[in-house]
């Protein structure tokens, strides 16, 4: 009716504003048309309004609809620039040594100081000032670049990078350009660190040279004009790690600065790592053609390979991977479009899409480097570097290795994560409890004791883990001795208790109980009295007879994973700590899928 009437109106109005009347009747009827035409702008934007209005549910199916189409349309123009375009990415890693002199003076080394407290006249550029190598720095540099299988050079020199920027006093950077002290290394990346899938299982990253170099000062910029300086970092030891142009993919990228930190890390050679601002990354990239012969590339490269850019000061790990993806994308779309890569250095913002251009690339020429006159050459003896090459912890991927085979039997979402946590002190730990499960489990079959590596590796990461993060705690091994852990396991493999019971012990030592194992076991009851066949039953009937839809899902749909849903309510229904899973299992497929006990 009232759609009718709508109909209608416009018509009626019409023939409203044509009247000839008298004046009374006149204005009556004008009234009428007044409130028809307000009474049909209400009523549109009332539909309007509805139509607009969209459920929260709606809005957020919709939104997640979305993303995935652009995830992949991603993926699809990914793969199709990959079949067409070959990305060429070589890395040059900065990162801070863990040294408490500077490279070139004795003021220490310490950045949480007052500024330009830590400060000697050298590092200011003070006339007269002479640089006086630190020898005690070469020892983590030495550390570093035996990890990462380098060859060290018995005879090493010194140079100077000449710029002009006030972050460094001297206009010049003093560093091993021509004659680094580690040349010809290399590092291996697996599928478990991360690597693009099309990078295959394995891939070798050349590194072509590690070399000394000093760092400049700490700049802060105050807008719209002002900047301070802070020279506590001028001279602070780095070393400069650069690697061949032999990265074809984003996240192997990313996967290669990852490892290298924590190759620097476990041999204690840097001070903190991308998070702190101790290790910072430069990537070169450049693209080409795939099947283009090796020479001169017909957009300005060199060597068969595109011509580069370089994007300085990456801070994560996601930002090397985002920035390269935003590199290759700009110049992709620049040579599609038959413009030309242009040599040049660019920065790139987190959260950004797009890299953006910092100034035209300096190369050797612009730098005039030139062998530092006041200092001598960089002798290194053979003797040290076996010394130090004896001394050094084991790398990790000979601990992942360890970790997967026979005698521990971990899966690598376990091994790793042993190996990275608390800088291997979680390893030691769970090592700890492995070495007491064993003796422990002496007079048990050795069939059964080969899993006690897997299961001490599970209490270990997860259910001790999880404590400590619910309790917002930070790692200690004596909160749970790996005696009284391994003593919790070994009461489960002997079916002495259950895992729920097993659990409740845990979470009681956690919190400060310091009885014996054995003795918490008896004084609190805990042991198991194992139930009687016809227990199991009783509850499993009982299971069964209040939920009968899901029985018959379960046997019409083969929905086999209700059941451990029937598991939890018999162990819920059943007294605490004394139904066993797998026992309970076992009774409900006998009644529920008919199988043979």
């Amino acid at each position: 009716m009232l759609r009718s009437w709508l109909r209608q109106s416009p018509r009626a109005l019409r023939s409203l504003t044509n009247l000839k009347c008298d004046p009374f009747a006149s204005q009556f009827h004008l009234r009428i048309a007044h409130h028809s035409l307000r009474s049909i702008r209400s009523v549109q934007t009332a539909t309007t309004e509805s139509q607009d209005h969209v459920p929260l549910r709606k809005q957020l199916k919709q939104g997640a609809k979305s993303l995935k189409e652009h995830k992949r349309q991603r993926r699809a123009a990914e793969e199709a620039s990959r079949e067409k375009w070959e990305l060429t990415v070589g890395i040059e890693i900065h990162a801070q040594l863990n040294t408490e002199a500077k490279l070139f003076s004795r003021a220490a080394t310490s950045s949480a100081d007052l500024p330009n407290s830590n400060v000697a006249l050298f590092d200011l550029a003070f006339p007269g000032s002479q640089p006086e190598f630190q020898i005690p720095t070469l020892l983590p540099a030495l550390r570093a670049a035996i990890a990462l299988k380098c060859e060290i050079q018995p005879v090493s020199r010194f140079d100077r990078k000449h710029y002009f920027y006030q972050d460094q006093p001297n206009g010049y950077q003093i560093t091993q350009y021509y004659e680094p002290f580690a040349r010809n290394g290399y590092i291996d990346l697996y599928s478990h660190d991360g690597i693009a899938p099309e990078d295959g299982d394995q891939v070798r990253i050349g590194i072509k040279q590690v070399q000394l170099e000093q760092d400049t000062a700490k700049s802060q910029e105050y807008p719209p004009s002002m900047q301070l300086l802070d020279f506590n970092r001028v001279s602070h030891p780095l070393i400069e790690i650069i690697t061949m142009p032999e990265i074809h993919t984003p996240a192997t990228a990313a996967a290669c600065v990852r490892k290298i930190q924590a190759i620097l890390q476990s041999c204690n050679a840097v001070t903190t790592g991308m998070e702190l601002g101790g290790l910072r990354a430069d990537v070169n990239v450049s693209i080409r053609q795939r099947g283009e012969a090796l020479g001169t590339h017909q957009y300005g490269g060199i060597g068969g390979l595109g011509q580069r850019t370089e994007i300085k000061n990456l801070s994560s790990f996601k930002a090397v991977e985002d920035a390269i993806i935003a590199e290759k994308n700009r110049q992709i779309a620049v040579l599609e479009n038959g413009g030309v890569v242009e040599g040049e250095t660019r920065g790139w913002t987190i959260g950004s899409t797009e890299t953006r251009r910092l100034r035209g690339k300096e190369g050797e020429v612009d730098y005039r480097y030139m062998p530092d006159p006041d200092l001598p050459p960089l002798i290194i003896g053979q003797d040290l570097v076996a010394e130090l090459t004896k001394t050094l912890p084991t790398s990790s991927d000979a601990l992942v290795e360890m970790l997967m085979a026979k005698s521990y039997g971990l899966p690598i979402e376990d091994a790793k994560p042993l190996i990275e946590l608390e800088d291997g002190a979680r390893l030691e730990y769970y090592q700890d409890v492995v070495d007491i499960l064993h003796s422990l489990q002496q007079d048990q079959d050795p069939k059964a004791r080969g899993g006690l590596g897997r299961a001490a590796g599970n209490w270990v990461l997860h259910e001790l883990g999880g404590l400590l993060t619910k309790a917002d705690l930070s790692w200690d091994a004596e909160r749970v001795s790996a005696q009284s852990l391994a003593q919790i396991i070994d009461q489960v493999q002997r079916k002495r208790i259950t895992g729920p019971t097993a659990k409740q012990v845990l979470s009681m030592v956690f919190d400060g109980d310091l009885r014996p194992i054995p003795q918490l076991l008896e004084e609190e009851n805990l042991i198991l009295r194992p139930l009687s066949r016809e227990d199991y039953v009783a509850l499993a009937e009982m299971a069964i007879s209040q939920n009968p839809q899901m029985v018959e899902q379960i046997r019409s749909k083969n929905q086999l994973g209700k059941l451990g849903w029937f598991v939890g309510q018999m162990m819920r229904t059943g007294e605490k700590g004394r139904v066993e899973a797998q026992k309970a299992d076992a009774i409900l497929r006998e009644l529920i899928l008919g199988e043979a006990p």
